[in-house]
């Protein structure tokens, strides 16, 4: 048995987009009066909407972000990716894998779709995700960790919940793939082990991953997880 379906979160799983992200969202937080390390960012930040971003602000400040920040924001990142965004690592091997072996798979990002086209087509992975494979929370006005964007991708894409697995590099999106009834891959790359609380199993390089998709069951039993993730 396999999964019928692969969500794929973007950044930092497809994309290597989180330390350039993260490093300007830190830099523009702090320049707009809200100081922010990169490691406070990736903490507190990473994997979220937009509008996540605004409420925590809001919450912790009493304050609102200036207006025209997302655009401004937006332009410094595409900027970046410009110059430095590749793909993750050997995750161009698990796409072509995945086109031979006839398993599905989609995005489901918490960024825009602009966001997603500009990063594909920078590093190179446009070609793996034609029409109809790229979901947004812009499609479903709430980003992770509510499980709306899963459970819309899997609807637009004719499967189950329970035959979907979700590929996720952050709390928020291994929550979101939780409650919406799915299995979910924790990658470990940025994030600590013991935050992807819940993930059905971990892994640290795409080449694990390959297995893990291609190899395992829906309900497998999550002690499986290989013992080097767990530490």
């Amino acid at each position: 048995m396999r999964y019928d379906l692969v969500i794929f979160d973007n950044d930092g799983v497809l994309v290597d987009s989180e330390p350039i992200s993260n490093r300007l969202l830190a830099e523009y937080l702090t320049e707009v009066g809200h100081p922010t390390s990169y490691e406070e960012s990736i903490r507190d930040y990473m994997g979220s909407a937009m509008h996540r971003i605004h409420d925590l602000v809001f919450e912790r400040t009493g304050e609102r972000l200036p207006e025209g920040f997302d655009e401004v924001f937006h332009a410094r990142v595409f900027a970046a990716f410009e110059r430095e965004l590749k793909p993750v690592t050997g995750i161009v091997e698990v796409l072509e894998k995945l086109a031979v072996e006839g398993v599905p798979y989609c995005v489901g990002s918490s960024g825009s779709h602009e966001r997603i086209r500009v990063g594909h087509r920078v590093a190179g992975l446009e070609g793996f995700f034609g029409e109809g494979r790229v979901f947004s929370a812009q499609d479903v006005g709430k980003g992770k960790p509510a499980p709306d964007l899963f459970l819309y991708a899997a609807e637009r894409m004719g499967v189950a919940p329970e035959r979907c697995v979700v590929v996720e590099d952050s709390p928020l999106g291994v929550r979101a793939g939780v409650a919406a009834g799915m299995d979910v891959l924790g990658f470990t790359a940025m994030t600590p082990a013991e935050r992807l609380v819940g993930a059905s199993r971990l892994y640290s390089e795409p080449g694990e991953l390959i297995e893990l998709l291609l190899g395992s069951a829906p309900g497998s039993d999550p002690e499986l997880a290989t013992g080097s993730d767990q530490s």
